[in-house]
């Protein structure tokens, strides 16, 4: 197994440890042959491909030049090593500050290199989960490893989890090829945003450490949350028991400061997973017949969700609240196209003065007015 990094095993988590959780207790993939394995990834990367030209007609957006992040093709345990390298980027300063305030004596040591592993076993439960579920991903925030490759200009990559893939077309009983070109169409979207919007990579950065700078708790009560978690995709909490009335982890360290900065995330969030929502709608009838059923099919599967443990489970982890940014950030990319074209909606991407507030999500007509309004004379 490729280490995550030189100091991966010490402080307030043992990365190493989450990604050998996470790809013992992960469920097995959909059974295929090795050759079928082969079409698979060979088919995702042809659609990759032609989807960056869809994408950009549709959109735009970008040009061939401003592709310079690596497209890969993984298997699950291949997307959690992914997802923990970015993690561990990420989360580096509240870490440290968390490492801080428990001090550096001997028993606080020690404690530490119990609490890392600890907190390594529960983080690989919880990626053990997720990692059967997602389909595609733009990985932001992607160092570059070994096995990894990243964007030669500090850019992400772009992640399509074949198995994953494979695993959803049967289970909704749709074409396979078109299934796999919709699917590529979305996630390729996302790359288009931040290759072609140079800025949006950093000014997502800096609201996210603004709002982790802004975490003032104790070490344990975060741990706690991953616990609390952890447990229930272990079916550990008693039945009928949310505890904290069902919020999210994030919402549970929330100061006042940071309600504002999430505000501002989930605005973008929201503009992000709704344009790529539109966009694969927009482009679908064109290349993908059955786009119609596909969609159709998907939403129920968005809507019902799985079990009551998964359902949970996903609202702890704030994942509700991502379903619900589709569907609002596709209404508002929907609505400001209708009124203002295709060129009149990219003047989101101007600035981060210009991108929609969570406010505006919900009233398209008034980022409509404040962005589009004429100057007086």
């Amino acid at each position: 197994m490729t280490s995550i990094g030189g100091a991966a095993s010490s402080g307030m988590v043992d990365w190493n440890l989450a990604v050998a959780t996470a790809t013992r207790l992960m469920r097995p993939g959909p059974d295929v042959s090795r050759d079928e394995a082969r079409a698979v990834v060979a088919e995702l990367r042809r659609h990759a491909k032609a989807s960056e030209e869809h994408v950009r007609g549709f959109t735009r957006l970008g040009t061939e030049e401003t592709h310079d992040t690596p497209l890969l093709v993984v298997d699950r345990p291949g997307w959690v090593r992914a997802n923990v390298a970015g993690f561990r980027e990420l989360l580096k300063p509240l870490l440290d500050k968390m490492q801080e305030r428990r001090g550096t004596g001997p028993g606080n040591m020690v404690l530490g290199a119990v609490g890392g592993k600890v907190t390594g076993v529960e983080l690989g439960m919880l990626l053990s989960f997720l990692a059967s579920r997602v389909l595609g991903q733009y990985e932001t925030f992607a160092p570059a490893t070994r096995d990894l490759p990243s964007g030669a200009n500090g850019g992400g990559r772009l992640l399509l989890v074949a198995p994953n893939i494979v695993h959803v077309e049967r289970e909704l009983d749709v074409e396979p090829h078109d299934f796999r070109l919709w699917v590529t169409l979305h996630e390729e979207t996302h790359r288009t945003q931040f290759t072609a919007v140079p800025w949006l990579r950093d000014h997502l950065e800096g609201e996210i450490q603004a709002f982790l700078e802004q975490t003032d708790v104790d070490p344990m009560t975060v741990l706690e949350r991953i616990r609390e978690a952890a447990q229930s995709l272990a079916g550990g909490r008693p039945e009928g028991e949310d505890g904290d009335d069902g919020r999210s982890l994030v919402e549970l360290v929330q100061t006042p400061a940071q309600r504002e900065i999430l505000g501002r995330l989930t605005a973008v969030m929201s503009l992000l997973e709704g344009h790529a929502d539109f966009v694969m709608d927009g482009v679908g009838p064109e290349v993908v017949p059955s786009v119609n059923e596909i969609r159709e099919k998907f939403q129920q599967r968005r809507a019902k969700g799985a079990s009551r443990l998964d359902t949970a489970l996903r609202k702890l982890l704030g994942l509700d609240a991502k379903l619900r940014q589709y569907r609002d950030g596709e209404r508002f990319v929907r609505a400001v196209v209708d009124e203002a074209g295709m060129d009149g909606f990219n003047r989101v991407w101007t600035s981060p003065n210009t991108l929609p507030t969570k406010a505006e999500i919900a009233k398209p007509a008034d980022w409509i007015a404040r962005v589009h309004r004429k100057p007086e004379a």
